[in-house]
């Protein structure tokens, strides 16, 4: 029996361009989902035009205090959103860490992309933008 090898595949944000072809550079399987990944950690409700569902209000909850109440309340948003938006990703764990040296949070979030054996782990620090 002939086993399905999905290849995920999404724009490389560097823009960069291929030698050959001089077309855009694409980003593969586990970069790709990272990619999409903290690009949904960054939107906001109504910043996609015609998809204004999509997205989450960690903006707001950035602005409170850091401290390990705020911290379970982002563990709880980020599991939502990746779970309801990014379907390539199975996701197993999310610590939040709060940093009041850096006030903001450090995240790391360890997914299973769907076919794939190895989890991937990756580690970010959520911090207000204003």
């Amino acid at each position: 029996m002939a086993t399905l090898n999905k290849i995920y595949s999404d724009l490389d944000f560097t823009f960069t361009k291929k030698p050959v072809t001089a077309d855009i550079a694409l980003s593969y399987d586990a970069t790709a989902v990272t990619r999409s990944i903290r690009n949904l950690l960054q939107t906001r409700h109504f910043d996609r035009l015609f998809n204004p569902e999509v997205g989450s209000n960690l903006d707001t909850v950035l602005f409170e205090n850091v401290n390990p109440i705020t911290a379970s309340i982002l563990q709880s948003e980020i599991f939502n959103l990746i779970k309801n938006y990014e379907p390539r990703a199975t996701l197993t764990t999310v610590n939040v860490t709060p940093s009041p040296q850096q006030n903001g949070y450090y995240v790391s979030l360890t997914y299973y992309l769907v076919n794939a054996t190895l989890p991937t782990t990756v580690t970010l620090l959520l911090e207000r933008d204003r």
